[in-house]
């Protein structure tokens, strides 16, 4: 029998559903079977694999008790301390159910909700698993959110425990996390009744509030080697709360469903990731971000994979961590950012050549639009695939994505190839709602319902669920992503940007993406950032900051300018004087979250004179202070 390509795969999982679902969830044990695939009576609320019984815990950690327990399951490193553990999943499962434990003794219980604040510490892991075993919801919110964004996600989500440590390690200092709790917890107006503190002995002055705040240590001790009973959820039960980032007011909280993002998980290990029981995955991403829960904590293990939990920098102790970390732990699957390969593409050449890559079938690179200079650098530097994919926090796993584990399809520099089985996925139109032609722009839709895995709704909040994610045609209900995607002929899709950092110049519309790939082809820069600047004449003109890999070459105002006109040169040959910058503006560094996501609208706010807004989540202040300087300092 001829294998299955991938059109025929994605068609399958489109025009009948319930058949090709219900194949995909004998990936994972259910401990009552479902009755029904897909419930979609409440459109555009889809309900799957109604009336199944299953646990995150049970099937990412006691499934593989019988065949693989001393296997690896769950890596430690930190670089900012020097401490390497690893786990088996016997002693992971050890771990976790001492943890449900302690978690059960301060009354969390199945729909309780648990706010996690913490480093990339394995307790961190441990505290996540252990909810999903005992039916809490956790929220786990990214460490570098200040107290007042903290104390905003404890109103929404009404914790009953807040877990969290000391202070987290970046860099080589410590940064505290304590105070902020703390702070969040004065600041909310309903703070939990605990908060569960892992105390690693960096913050001596570390403040505890009497009859609220538990050592995580001591209570540890006193449940001793407690085994914790697996609460069975209904497949749609709520696993997890993610607030979205960047939001402005009212956070929203993406919830997430049981039975199906179990499913979506263990399906995309094996036909996007090629992961295999036995193997090591390494992401780089944060638990924090929607990356971390289902590349480092829930999906490897579905697989059977040992799952790498990394507390440090890329580049340190040199720019030869990530690959001594592939050689030394034979990592088969490795995930990590477009971000993140530009830093290490400004470091020495040589640390991609250190070490033994062998073990590596593929590098897998999401979280903003992946330009083709970059991909080409780091496959051609590692010698191992570079592939793409899109998908969103909303979405919990691949929209778009080539499925190696299906077909072995050629790859494209700059697209993330096609829509994953499961998305019906379109382009539109935006005034006509109509779906574009390919080679034409639209704004990237799915057409509902949306496939398992997917948020099932905002916490607390389904009429914005529908206003937010389903208004983007009048007349019929269709998911928009918000960004610009084009097709070309051969059905390979392209993100050019989200559709509020669409340049719109003299009545043409210039998506960031284009512009920053056309300038990421000059043999002299790093990395770059654009963004729509007000203009009187043309509406919006687009304005670049750029990151030169020699800077030594801009010595002087004449040096600047040269250079300037390389750059413009460069937009011009190969998207015309229409997309050309009105300035480019150099600077050794670019404003960044510290889940390197490029911080675009703040540096078009200072562009324009505005207030750059909400910038907790600033990796490097000095970034900022560049870009102000650059903008003050008009060497024409």
């Amino acid at each position: 029998m001829a294998a299955e390509t991938v059109k025929h795969f994605h068609e399958r999982s489109i025009s009948n559903p319930d058949f090709f679902w219900s194949e995909q969830a004998q990936l994972i044990h259910w401990e009552k079977h479902f009755e029904q695939v897909l419930d979609y009576s409440k459109p555009p609320f889809a309900r799957w694999f109604v009336g199944g019984k299953t646990n995150l815990c049970y099937n990412a950690i006691d499934r593989h008790l019988k065949d693989r327990p001393d296997q690896n399951a769950l890596i430690y490193i930190s670089t900012e301390t020097g401490v390497e553990k690893n786990y088996t999943f016997r002693e992971l499962h050890a771990e976790v159910n001492r943890f449900a434990a302690v978690l059960k003794s301060l009354g969390v219980g199945k729909g309780d909700r648990v706010i996690i604040y913490m480093p990339m510490i394995p307790e961190a892991a441990f505290a996540m698993y252990a909810c999903a075993r005992i039916g809490a919801i956790h929220s786990v919110v990214f460490g570098g959110f200040a107290s007042q964004s903290l104390a905003t996600r404890i109103d929404d989500a009404k914790p009953k425990v807040m877990v969290t440590a000391d202070a987290g390690m970046r860099g080589g200092k410590s940064v505290p996390y304590k105070h902020l709790v703390d702070e969040a917890c004065s600041l909310a107006q309903m703070p939990p009744k605990n908060v569960l503190i892992i105390n690693r002995g960096l913050d001596a002055g570390m403040p505890i509030t009497a009859g609220r705040d538990v050592d995580y240590a001591t209570a540890s001790n006193a449940v001793g080697e407690a085994q914790v009973a697996v609460e069975w959820l209904e497949s749609s039960d709520p696993s997890y709360i993610l607030y979205t980032s960047g939001t402005t007011g009212k956070p929203k909280g993406v919830q997430r469903d049981t039975g199906g993002y179990a499913v979506a998980l263990a399906a995309s290990m094996k036909h996007i990731y090629c992961g295999n029981a036995g193997e090591a995955m390494f992401t780089t991403s944060d638990i924090g971000w929607v990356v971390g829960h289902s590349y480092i904590i829930y999906a490897p293990l579905l697989a059977g994979m040992a799952t790498i939990l990394y507390e440090g920098l890329p580049i340190r102790p040199d720019a030869g961590i990530w690959w001594k970390i592939v050689e030394q732990h034979k990592v088969s699957v490795m995930f990590s950012s477009p971000t993140a390969v530009r830093v290490l593409k400004k470091q020495d050449p040589k640390y991609l050549s250190q070490y033994n890559l062998k073990s590596l079938r593929y590098l897998f690179l999401a979280g903003e639009p992946l330009d083709e200079p970059t991909a080409k650098w780091i496959s051609d530097s590692l010698g191992v695939p570079v592939v793409d994919n899109y998908w969103q926090t909303e979405t919990g796993w691949p929209i778009l994505s080539a499925m190696l584990g299906v077909e072995n399809t050629p790859r494209k520099y700059g697209s993330p190839s096609f829509p994953v089985y499961g998305f019906n996925v379109a382009l539109f139109d935006e005034s006509t709602g109509l779906e574009v032609e390919a080679d034409q722009k639209g704004v990237l839709g799915i057409v509902p319902p949306l496939p398992p895995g997917c948020l099932s709704t905002v916490w607390g909040d389904d009429a914005r669920f529908v206003s937010t994610y389903f208004s983007l045609l009048k007349d019929r209900k269709v998911y928009s992503s918000f960004d610009w995607g084009i097709r070309d002929h051969d059905g390979y899709y392209f993100i050019l940007g989200r559709t509020d950092d669409v340049i719109n110049v003299a009545g043409h519309r210039l998506g960031t993406r284009e512009i920053e790939e056309a300038i990421s082809g000059h043999a002299n820069i790093a990395e770059v950032a654009v963004v729509g600047i007000e203009d009187k004449l043309k509406g919006q003109v687009p304005v670049a900051f750029a990151v030169p890999k020699n800077a030594s070459l801009l010595v002087d105002a004449a040096a600047h300018r040269a250079f300037e006109k390389e750059v413009m040169d460069t937009v011009d040959k190969i998207l015309g004087a229409i997309a050309r910058p009105a300035r480019v503006y150099f600077v050794t560094l670019l404003p960044k979250t510290r889940s390197g996501k490029l911080l675009r609208r703040s540096i078009q706010a200072l562009a324009e004179g505005r207030d750059p807004g909400d910038l907790t989540t600033l990796d490097d202040a000095t970034s900022l202070q560049q870009i102000r300087a650059a903008l003050e300092q008009d060497l024409r």
